[in-house]
């Protein structure tokens, strides 16, 4: 019966209430929490030009930070030798900026593509032919084809060799090379496998499926390896600009397949700054499923990862300090809502308390105001409200305006048949560490 409720919680959507009211750049005292501060963090860091230079965008990762956030946090509150942590890592976007700025950071992440994302963003302009390579490939006589049950429900039968042959090649590389192959080699694939690439998760679609029936009619194989070319070069440029921003030579941890809610921190870090999965789960793994199987991972792994992810996973129940909680709790009429509502506050807020222990200076959420159906959730204040039991204080939360967004819109929400109000704003809490 839950399976069935989890069923139909992935099919509603979580909406925002009416954009608050703010002047820009001036404090607004609002509520419990205090200060509110209107921001477009995109126009904060000049040495970042845009959200998308360098490596901060060469894989369309789900929600991820803006790198400017980063920047942001670093240069008004961290100090020469704190280190930062991103508990809920995503992307690697935390540890990225970190290096431009010189400081050392550690990254944990459930799902395993933070190791490849990572590596290639922050690696040193490598010595790359990519006619070369593309000839290497086309010769390469290795092979690699991901054991998945349903490849073939992916993927034309057709495109299965070319893709085993470049996958193989890609997985017999040891030096730098490999990893100016990897994430253009992910982009093509997804190109050339029946996934809309306009939808974050993993979805055959009208789109998508006249996507293939166009590919299979044109030279495929010339279009493929000419796509390859295109995101290697481009891949080159994002790396020449990343390290155009002089970045440093830090001490860094990566931990993939980490469980947040059930992993301690064994050293003190300075600053957390993390965005924590939404209160809709994204559904991470799920939506790098398709890149994932053709990385080597197995399918038994992936279904282990898939089940930890918030909120499907059990949690424990905690004491909550939040009069917010309980009163929007009691909001939420349906149950399996109420239930998933609930799982969701004591997964977040159980790991802010228990990792905060390790944290000695700040801890920086960026969380976006959500509603469950009608009911508007005010994200933020709960975390405020609970933390302070913990002996964090509420410094202010920053109020970000989204300008643009990967994910598809539409004029209405097909989940509800309601006018489509998403998310429109994304705000940074910052609590300082009490006296």
């Amino acid at each position: 019966m839950i399976n069935k409720k989890l069923k139909e919680y992935r099919q509603s959507t979580i909406w925002i209430d009416e954009e608050p009211e703010y002047v820009e750049g001036k404090e607004v005292i609002k509520g419990d929490s205090s200060n509110k501060i209107s921001i477009l963090f995109r126009n904060t860091i000049p040495e970042i030009p845009s959200t998308t230079y360098g490596t901060f965008a060469i894989y369309k990762y789900p929600a991820k930070f803006i790198p400017q956030v980063i920047a942001y946090v670093l240069k008004k509150y961290a100090k020469p030798g704190m280190k930062i942590f991103d508990p809920f890592a995503g992307y690697g976007t935390a540890g990225v900026v970190s290096r431009v700025y010189g400081y050392d950071y550690e990254l944990w992440d459930l799902n395993p593509m933070i190791n490849i994302i990572h590596d290639t963003a922050v690696m040193k302009n490598p010595k790359v032919n990519f006619l070369d390579l593309i000839k290497k490939i086309k010769n390469s006589q290795k092979e690699f084809t991901p054991r998945w049950t349903n490849l073939n429900f992916w993927f034309p039968e057709d495109f299965i060799p070319i893709l085993s042959k470049a996958w193989g090649f890609a997985h017999s590389l040891t030096d730098e090379t490999k990893y100016a192959l990897l994430i253009p080699l992910i982009n093509v694939t997804r190109h050339f496998s029946y996934g809309d690439e306009k939808v974050h998760k993993l979805y055959k679609s009208k789109y998508s499926r006249k996507k293939i029936e166009e590919l299979l009619k044109k030279d495929w194989k010339s279009q493929f390896y000419k796509m390859l070319e295109k995101e290697i070069c481009k891949l080159l440029k994002k790396v020449w600009e990343y390290n155009r921003l002089n970045p440093k030579q830090v001490n860094y941890k990566i931990r993939s397949g980490i469980n947040a809610l059930e992993t301690k921190l064994e050293d003190n870090v300075n600053i957390l700054i993390t965005s924590p999965p939404y209160l809709q789960a994204q559904e991470y793994i799920r939506s790098t499923k398709l890149e994932l199987f053709w990385l080597g991972y197995e399918e038994s792994y992936i279904k282990e990862l898939s089940k930890k992810e918030i909120p499907y996973t059990p949690v424990n129940e905690i004491k909550i300090y939040s009069n917010k909680y309980f009163e929007y709790r009691d909001k939420i009429k349906e149950n399996h809502l109420k239930i998933l509502y609930e799982r969701y506050f004591h997964a977040i807020l159980n790991t802010f308390a228990a990792l905060g222990e390790k944290v000695t200076d700040y801890m920086c959420i960026f969380v976006g105001p959500a509603k469950i159906r009608t009911t508007s959730i005010p994200i933020d204040d709960i975390i405020i409200e609970h933390l302070k039991e913990f002996g964090w204080k509420h410094e202010v939360t920053f109020i970000d305006k989204i300008v643009s967004r990967v994910m598809f819109e539409s004029n209405v929400n097909p989940a509800s048949g309601e006018k489509d109000s998403r998310i429109k704003t994304e705000h940074l809490v910052v609590l300082k560490r009490g006296g």
